[in-house]
């Protein structure tokens, strides 16, 4: 995929500074050179089907082959989603991924398979932090709160363009319910609701976000986000809302920056 011409962050050098991403997920693992310029791919994303079991060793032989394909060169910094709570590189939940996830130092593993500094970031919160860099909440000041309505429900509380890592708000109690097991994509899919049936859910769901975090703006990501028309004028919150612009490749956007980040001496977000 070409540069989109997007403009750089502010304090972003506009030089085609590049980096590599790697976005973890259940089905695949895809791989991308980025534009931290721009924000954008600077080349092809591949992809590899996730393997089966996808344990740590395996996963990391995957990445191995994504990076090969990819013929960086020695020094470029190398990031990746996981899609578990990540405390500085270690893996600490796998509600979604293998069990042999937990306890993984997965900054070391990684480093170790690919022959070079890898840095390791919640899936949701290098999503948020591309969106808050390069996409829908870009020169936005205060607290942005972005979600992902998919399976479960993703968040990154991002606050004055400073990420506070792992807050997996989709698991709030409300009304008895982890909230994400009703306004979650999922549930609307899996119970038929209609778009105002499930923007009602939602409106519970974001009105309760709202009362404990007061954000200046909302950004509503995954893959419904495309169908933003059919719902999000429908949930009922006073704090901004808007659709996520990044789309797929806000994970490997957010992965990449961070490790190129961390590569120049950055304390990165993920490290408070």
């Amino acid at each position: 995929m070409a540069d989109t011409g997007k403009r750089a962050a502010p304090g972003q050098d506009t030089r085609a500074t590049h980096a590599f991403g790697i976005d973890f997920g259940g089905s695949g693992i895809k791989g991308a050179p980025v534009d931290l310029g721009g924000g954008d791919f600077a080349d092809e994303r591949h992809r590899i089907d996730t393997p089966q079991p996808a344990t740590p060793e395996a996963v990391a032989e995957v990445m191995r082959e994504l990076v090969e394909e990819a013929d960086l060169p020695d020094d470029a910094a190398v990031g990746v989603t996981v899609p578990a709570v990540v405390r500085r590189g270690t893996v600490l939940s796998a509600a979604n991924i293998d069990p042999a996830w937990i306890g993984t130092d997965a900054d070391k593993l990684f480093t170790s398979a690919l022959e070079r500094s890898v840095h390791v970031v919640n899936d949701a919160d290098a999503a948020g932090y591309a969106e808050v860099r390069y996409g829908a909440a870009k020169d936005q000041s205060g607290l942005v709160i972005v979600t992902t309505l998919g399976t479960g429900i993703g968040s990154a509380l991002v606050f004055q363009g400073h990420l506070v890592p792992n807050t997996e708000l989709g698991h709030l109690e409300i009304d008895g319910h982890d909230a994400e097991k009703r306004a979650a994509n999922s549930a609307r899919e899996k119970k038929d609701l209609s778009w105002e049936e499930w923007a009602e859910r939602l409106t519970v769901y974001y009105r309760t976000v709202e009362m404990l975090f007061s954000p200046d703006l909302f950004v509503v990501g995954g893959g419904v986000s495309k169908k933003a028309d059919r719902f999000l004028h429908l949930i009922d919150v006073q704090t901004p809302m808007v659709p996520a612009e990044l789309g797929n490749r806000a994970g490997i956007v957010g992965a990449a920056l961070l490790a190129q980040q961390e590569k120049e001496g950055l304390t990165p977000p993920t490290a408070l």
